[in-house]
């Protein structure tokens, strides 16, 4: 059985699918890339078999899902690629709307937990950041994320920059986790064997990316805006690891999304064996 492996179209992820896409580490996958928001559709239809996904989305269907150890995408402080950016400071946006980007769930979940901590209530629109500021347009604020956030980092109209990744260490002291990865339950059931090589496929390509992370940053630069220096920068502020920490982040913020009604109630943690 093959599996069908989704891959968030991100830099981000670039370290881990790179030794998988070029064969550098064996495997007959069929890999699939998109953003966060159209993997998560594709696992709920049972169209992917492992997926990269939103933590939200293993909160919301985790009857579905089981988790894949030992591998996520995070950050310990500043991740660079999740960013509010607005024209004035966060507390003078009570009553302002953002324009938040229809590929994101978690991280646009991590903003509400974020404003309701900070007591700013604020209205949500979706929409396409880069066309709307292309088309001379100027939201009072904009969560973006992945590479359009690397982008519009620095735009002038928007001088203050809310990095969530860094918002959520100093509220917390935890790292945050944006992205795991998920396993369907009815894909394990169907083959173990080949779920299995997948997981360890994915974690060695994880550990490849991690120590090969210089010759990604160079791969990475020849198709990004972006120098090598600040790719290495961005790189640093990831984490790929789901360590003790990782997952106490992950569960105080499932906690979190509880007590504002974002999810039914925390789910358990499972792990594919």
């Amino acid at each position: 059985m093959s599996m069908r492996i989704g891959k968030i179209g991100y830099l981000n992820v670039l370290p881990i699918y790179h030794p998988l896409e070029t064969g550098i580490i064996d495997n007959d996958f069929s890999i699939v890339s998109g953003p966060p928001s159209a993997l998560n559709r594709l696992m709920d239809a049972g169209q992917l078999d492992v997926s990269a996904a939103s933590s939200i989305e293993y909160a919301r269907h985790p009857d579905k899902y089981l988790l894949l150890p030992d591998i996520a995408i995070g950050s310990r402080g500043p991740v660079q690629s999740v960013l509010l950016l607005s024209r004035e400071p966060v507390e003078s946006l009570d009553g302002a709307t953002i324009l938040v980007s229809a590929q994101t769930h978690t991280s646009a979940a991590l903003l509400r937990v974020l404003l309701a901590e900070w007591k700013v209530h604020t209205r949500f629109v979706t929409g396409d950041a880069t066309a709307i500021l292309s088309g001379g347009d100027r939201p009072q604020a904009i969560l973006c994320i992945g590479d359009e956030a690397l982008n519009l980092r620095f735009h002038p109209d928007y001088p203050v920059r809310t990095d969530l990744g860094e918002a959520w260490r100093a509220l917390t002291g935890l790292p945050f986790i944006f992205g795991v990865w998920i396993a369907r339950r009815d894909s394990l059931a169907r083959s173990k064997a080949a779920m299995r090589r997948a997981c360890e496929a994915l974690i060695e390509a994880r550990l490849w990316g991690e120590a090969n992370i210089t010759s990604m940053c160079a791969l990475a630069a020849e198709h990004s805006c972006l120098s090598q220096q600040e790719l290495r920068s961005y790189f640093a502020g990831l984490v790929y690891d789901l360590g003790e920490a990782e997952i106490q982040g992950m569960t105080l913020f499932y906690r979190r999304l509880a007590e504002h009604g974002l999810i039914d109630a925390v789910p358990p943690l499972r792990f594919l064996p």
